[in-house]
């Protein structure tokens, strides 16, 4: 978990922070009014390797995380175990 996070971090922690910061100051209408932070976050983490190869292995869990999200608009805490179970799965992801 830690590794995918500090790649993300280090390659793209400006997009992460500020994404982080809409969605926490946004809990009813994240999804609408954070769109463009995800995609220029998205865009900047498809850019490298490790990130590619974590979304392509990843990719089942990550979508369940997603559709949580979706689901719980008003409260993404219901969706830590989904999360936890994409952030397990990336900790184990080799770069290629």
């Amino acid at each position: 978990r830690q590794a995918a996070l500090e790649v993300t971090a280090r390659y793209c922690g400006s997009e992460m922070e500020q994404y982080g910061r809409c969605v926490a100051a946004s809990p009813a209408s994240w999804q609408r009014d954070c769109h463009a932070l995800r995609l220029s976050m998205a865009r900047c983490a498809a850019a490298h390797p490790i990130v590619r190869q974590i979304r392509q292995d990843c990719a089942e869990p990550f979508a369940a995380f997603e559709r949580c999200l979706r689901e719980n608009q008003a409260a993404v805490a219901n969706c830590t175990d989904h999360v936890n179970r994409f952030l397990l799965c990336a900790d184990g992801v080799k770069p290629p």
